[in-house]
C-alpha cells in the first residue's frame, strides 16, 4: 500500500484566514468611519442650534432696544459667528399690529406682534446648498408682542 501525502492544504487555509481577517478589518474601519462622520454631524447640528438661538436673542435685543427700525420680512440681518463656531445666522422680522381695547380716556390700544426668525447654517449664506456634504441648518421662530397707547407709550 502506498501512502500519498497531501501538500498545499496549509497554504489554502492560511489564505482563507487572511481573507476573513481582511474582511473583518474592512468592516471595523467602515463602522468607525461612519461613527466618526455621525459624531461630527451631531456637533455641527448642535452648533447650528445654538447659533439659531443666538440669532433670535440678538434680533430680540435689536428689536426691543430700538436698533431695528422698520421690522419687515424684506429686511434681513446677519449675525456672523463663523470665527467662533463656523456658523452664521440670518435673522428676519415681521410685524402685525391690532387695535385692542381702549385706555382710560377711550383711546384705542395698539398691540404689535413681532415674529423673529433665525436661520443658522454652516454655509457662506443661509440657506445654503442642502445637498453639500456636512451641511447643517437650524431654524428658530419666536413671537413677542407689546402694547402701546395712541400717544406711543407703553400700555398700563
Amino acid at each position: 500500500m502506498t501512502r500519498t501525502t497531501q501538500k498545499g492544504l496549509g497554504a489554502i487555509a492560511a489564505i482563507v484566514v487572511l481573507v476573513l481577517l481582511a474582511v473583518l478589518a474592512a468592516a471595523v474601519v467602515r463602522m468607525a468611519w461612519g461613527g466618526q462622520s455621525s459624531a461630527a454631524q451631531s456637533v455641527q447640528a448642535a452648533r447650528a442650534t445654538q447659533a439659531a438661538r443666538s440669532g433670535v436673542e440678538w434680533g430680540l435685543h435689536k428689536l426691543l432696544k430700538g436698533d431695528w427700525a422698520g421690522c419687515s420680512p424684506a429686511r434681513n440681518e446677519t449675525l456672523d459667528l463663523r470665527a467662533d463656531t463656523g456658523m452664521r445666522a440670518t435673522v428676519s422680522c415681521s410685524m402685525s399690529s391690532y387695535q385692542e381695547g381702549a385706555d382710560g380716556g377711550g383711546l384705542p390700544l395698539t398691540v404689535r406682534v413681532y415674529q423673529l426668525e433665525a436661520l443658522a447654517c454652516n454655509a457662506a449664506a443661509c440657506p445654503g446648498d442642502a445637498t453639500a456634504p456636512q451641511y447643517v441648518e437650524r431654524l428658530r421662530r419666536v413671537t413677542v408682542s407689546d402694547c402701546i397707547t395712541s400717544t406711543g407709550t407703553a400700555c398700563p
